[in-house]
């Protein structure tokens, strides 16, 4: 497997109160299977499995109504704190603070400067990236 290039596109995520409508129409469009991810305490995360991958490329989590359906990308930086600073000095909204599941995996949430929606996420040393 390929591990993504730092400041690249690899992960995207679905936030939805209709995860079996969004699993079943991926994976009857894309072939994709989903295996539940247990990393952060009380979400509800499916990791969604592309055909033939070793690892998952994406995520779709149950929002059980809290929060609006979105679909985001993830880019891969080296430091997310920093992605975040510099985000902000370029005119960034951010909208979730950093923060690390207890797998390693970091990530935060940014509005751009045209308010578009995107994320940036670092990877533990020991894991590959997606």
């Amino acid at each position: 497997m390929t591990v993504p290039a730092f400041n690249s596109v690899a992960w995207f995520e679905f936030g939805t109160d209709q995860p079996e409508k969004v699993k079943e129409f991926y994976g009857e469009l894309f072939d994709w299977n989903y295996v539940l991810n247990t990393s952060t305490p009380g979400v509800t995360y499916h990791s969604v499995m592309p055909p033939g991958a070793q690892q998952p490329g994406g995520g779709v989590w149950e929002s059980e109504g809290k929060f609006p359906n979105y679909a985001i990308f993830y880019v891969l930086v080296q430091d997310v704190a920093a992605t975040v600073e510099r985000a902000g000095e370029l005119g960034a909204e951010v909208l979730m603070e950093p923060v690390s599941d207890s797998a390693g995996f970091s990530f935060a949430r940014l509005q751009d400067t045209a308010g578009n929606h995107f994320g940036v996420f670092s990877a533990p040393a020991s894991a590959p990236a997606s």
